[in-house]
């Protein structure tokens, strides 16, 4: 995508959650690495679900404004470039409070539950990383164990956050990983689910192995 394309495609995703209810008034943020080493990002005060493309901020890798504008970019920003400091196969993040996701977070409660086919193929189980400042390096340095295994992970006592080689991977990890936690949630209620044998979840590993080609990490594969 060019820039203009790429600009409108981070306002639709912004709706995309919005719309899903994966937070309310101004929460959540997204960005993606440009080629150059810069970064398009969301800006700070503004309903994901109502962005326009001007509004779209542009960074360097330490938050600094590229383009002066009338938007200044999201706070969240030092917990972006943290994850594409980690990761250079990322190149886009989105941070979300989906709800079921996020009641999860605040209850300080992973998803570990091995209990549909998709969840364990492309997501495997969401980390709960340690509660850290918004806004500031203490979410950052919370999140780092997490990064070098996982595609998603809860933040505790805030929401969630994924990333991926592109926005549209990313966004989905976001709305997979709310779906496996509506679905755990949900469970508990009949008594909790099934859930898969190890000799079953090894044959789903194999399937993505074999059958898909996911970029992007997994607990369970090396």
């Amino acid at each position: 995508m060019d820039n203009k394309e790429l600009r409108e495609f981070i306002c639709e995703i912004g709706r995309r959650a919005y719309n899903r209810g994966m937070g309310a008034a101004n929460d959540g943020n997204i960005s993606v690495l440009l080629d150059d080493g810069t970064l398009l990002c969301t800006p700070t005060g503004v309903s994901k679900g109502f962005m326009t493309p001007d509004m779209i901020c542009r960074i360097d890798r330490s938050g600094e404004l590229v383009e002066a504008g009338a938007y200044r970019p999201s706070t969240e920003m030092k917990m972006h470039l943290c994850v594409y400091d980690r990761r250079e196969d990322v190149k886009a993040v989105v941070h979300a409070h989906p709800l079921y996701a996020t009641v999860h977070a605040i209850c300080g409660k992973p998803l570990t539950q091995q209990i549909m086919p998709e969840s364990t193929m492309f997501l495997g189980e969401v980390p709960l990383t340690p509660y850290g400042l918004p806004s500031t390096t203490e979410l950052c340095d919370a999140i780092i164990p997490a990064l070098d295994k996982h595609d998603a992970i809860l933040l505790e006592n805030h929401g969630a956050l994924s990333y991926g080689h592109d926005l549209q991977s990313a966004y989905f990890k976001m709305e997979a990983l709310d779906y496996y936690a509506k679905v755990v949630y949900l469970a508990a209620a009949y008594g909790g689910a099934n859930e898969f044998n190890a000799d079953q979840v090894e044959k789903l590993l194999n399937v993505r192995r074999e059958k898909f080609n996911q970029p992007g990490r997994h607990p369970f594969i090396d």
